[in-house]
């Protein structure tokens, strides 16, 4: 059977296929700690469970909804949006997507054509470079100049008259760094200097620790927010992830754009998720300061465990999402590893540890650890790693 050439250059999801991999060891009745995907380990909480169990037995969620989801729940979403960042948008400025990752892709198809390049800051989430390409545009990944943040100058030092966006990710996946309001506002007067778009993903804006203010581009000038794209969603905030609720909010006419796309390929997100959705974005907001809570004491006792283990070095300490992304190129040569790739995978052969290598990230000497799992289970992951790294060093 033919595959197309498009096909053929796409690479599967790393962290995907690794958790597929760990998951399949514990199977067997390998004790494998998996701490390769960004799940949180919370139930979704009982009130929006409710509302989707009320829905299915009223009925709502036997039929098709409109492509950019019921209206009710758009107009929520414009609502939060603009008291948050003192916007004024309504619910044709919103499309309800099946997960942010379909969100981005639309966007990506709406936004390039053939040949157009888009600026990905390194480290990026493993899926950005590919929608690029399944959108027959060119992804341009560029390296801070210094730590995990990119300046306008880097991005200055990568743009061509090809260049029609860039995607910014804060808090960053999978570094948890978080962009300062001064760090936003010289990228954003740079992409509007060069009528660059930017694809501002703020899927982990609401996890946020150790004091850290979340500042988005969607909180700037106007002249900012007219050259912006916000996508964000409620799988990591509100441990929603099975629900597939993501978001895109944009100008009118691009978001009829999306419909469009949605329309022959999804349609709409499932109904029962949306009123589900819709009780998340309405209902007590407590279970999301709790899970953050929790989130923070996980990183603040786990961030000085690993910076313990011989060869860990971290730029600085992750600000936000639920990640943690320290170099271990020194590790990986302490223990015999010819790089950090073999690393990992000793790790989880030897150590039962599942973590992503770097190289999914665009950055080879870094592993990815997520802590969106248990406390007991990172302390024991932690104690794993320590132990096989002073092994054998």
């Amino acid at each position: 059977m033919q595959i197309s050439q498009r096909a053929k250059n796409i690479q599967p999801s790393a962290t995907l296929a690794l958790s597929t991999r760990a998951n399949a060891m514990r199977a067997e009745g390998i004790d494998v700690i998996n701490l390769t995907v960004g799940e949180p380990d919370f139930q979704t909480p009982k009130n929006i469970r409710d509302a989707a169990i009320a829905a299915i037995n009223d009925g709502k969620a036997d039929s098709y909804t409109p492509v950019l989801g019921i209206k009710e729940l758009r107009e929520k979403v414009a609502e939060v949006t603009n008291k948050d960042y003192n916007t004024n948008f309504t619910s044709d400025n919103v499309a309800v997507t099946t997960g942010g990752k379909f969100a981005l892709y639309a966007i990506a198809q709406c936004l390039l054509n053939q040949g157009d390049e888009v600026i990905i800051p390194l480290p990026y989430w493993v899926s950005y470079g590919e929608q690029i390409k399944l959108s027959d545009g060119k992804p341009v990944f560029v390296k801070p100049s210094k730590g995990l943040k990119v300046t306008a100058s880097d991005l200055e030092s990568a743009r061509t008259d090809k260049t029609v966006a860039m995607i910014l990710n804060s808090p960053q996946n999978p570094s948890g760094l978080v962009y300062t309001k001064e760090e936003l506002e010289e990228i954003g007067n740079w992409a509007v200097k060069n009528d660059i778009v930017i694809i501002c993903d703020d899927m982990y804006g609401k996890l946020v620790y150790n004091g850290t203010r979340f500042v988005s581009l969607m909180d700037l000038s106007d002249d900012i927010r007219k050259q912006t794209i916000l996508v964000s969603g409620l799988s990591k905030s509100y441990a929603m992830t099975g629900w597939r609720v993501g978001y895109a909010v944009a100008d009118a006419e691009f978001i009829k754009k999306i419909a469009a796309v949605a329309g022959h390929s999804t349609s709409n997100l499932t109904a029962v998720s949306q009123y589900a959705a819709l009780e998340a974005l309405n209902g007590d907001q407590s279970s999301v300061s709790t899970m953050r809570e929790a989130y923070e004491e996980r990183l603040n006792k786990i961030y000085k465990k690993l910076k313990e283990i011989p060869g860990f070095v971290f730029d600085s300490k992750p600000q936000g999402a639920f990640y943690l992304f320290p170099n271990v190129a020194k590790a990986a040569e302490l223990v015999g590893c010819s790089n950090v790739s073999e690393f990992a995978e000793f790790l989880l052969e030897k150590a039962h540890v599942a973590v992503v290598p770097g190289v999914a990230f665009g950055m080879s000497d870094y592993i990815r650890i997520s802590y969106a799992a248990s406390l007991d289970n990172l302390e024991e992951a932690v104690k794993r790693i320590k132990m096989f790294v002073e092994e054998r060093k």
